[in-house]
């Protein structure tokens, strides 16, 4: 596991922090040769960090690379439950308000999607209002923590049916309990059992796995294997 270095962002709150981080983690990268290391490489920040491009790039694009992001986008789509009337859904549970509009652009960049588009799928990005320090490091309270928690999983449980919830921030491993406790008191019993809580973490590594196996499935026969 690699941990960015002491003078990178402590916690990344906004697009300053996003490109702060990338500034410095791709300085070390250069300056230690880490990626040498490694089979592929996982950027554990829920946002649209421009580190997966970097990397990618330094990698000449033959080094498997992906977000957290864009994992948990690819682990939610095929988990989207087609039922008769057409209704089904997703969204993601966030930290801060800065989010809301960053992510909600990044889907749509992501799945190739026009700013005026809808998209009647996804459901919102709805914030606790909290930072991602906020939900380990023990200046906010527990309480605190899980009433903001439960206040946004409401708020897009509300939105419609929804078949998953994304926990949008790497602080929130380990915290699936609290949104599935809010969805079981928000839907019946017959339609939470049918709600996935995913972590974008473990998304991000099933989804790297599986991005070296397609690569070095699908590459040119010719080129040596990644």
């Amino acid at each position: 596991m690699y941990t960015a270095p002491p003078e990178s962002p402590a916690s990344i709150n906004n697009g300053q922090d996003i490109k702060a981080s990338e500034e410095v983690v791709m300085k070390n990268v250069h300056e230690t040769g880490i990626l040498k290391n490694y089979d592929g490489a996982l950027v554990a920040c829920y946002s649209v960090h421009t580190l997966v491009d970097r990397i990618a790039t330094a990698g000449n694009h033959r080094f498997p690379v992906t977000g957290i992001f864009e994992a948990s986008i690819l682990a939610t789509l095929p988990l989207l439950q087609r039922v008769d009337d057409g209704a089904t859904g997703w969204g993601i549970v966030t930290t801060g308000k800065f989010w809301e509009d960053h992510l909600t652009a990044g889907i749509k960049n992501y799945l190739g999607q026009s700013g005026e588009q809808d998209n009647s799928l996804f459901l919102g990005v709805h914030s606790t209002g909290l930072s991602a320090a906020d939900f380990h490091s023990g200046h906010v309270s527990p309480e605190l923590v899980r009433q903001r928690l439960k206040e946004a999983t409401k708020r897009l449980l509300h939105k419609g049916p929804v078949h998953c919830v994304v926990m949008g921030c790497a602080g929130m491993a380990g915290l699936e309990d609290m949104v599935r406790s809010t969805v079981r008191e928000e839907y019946s019993q017959a339609m939470a059992e049918r709600v996935f809580v995913i972590d974008g973490v473990r998304a991000g590594i099933g989804a790297l796995e599986q991005m070296v196996k397609n690569m070095r499935m699908f590459q040119d026969p010719r080129l040596p294997i990644i």
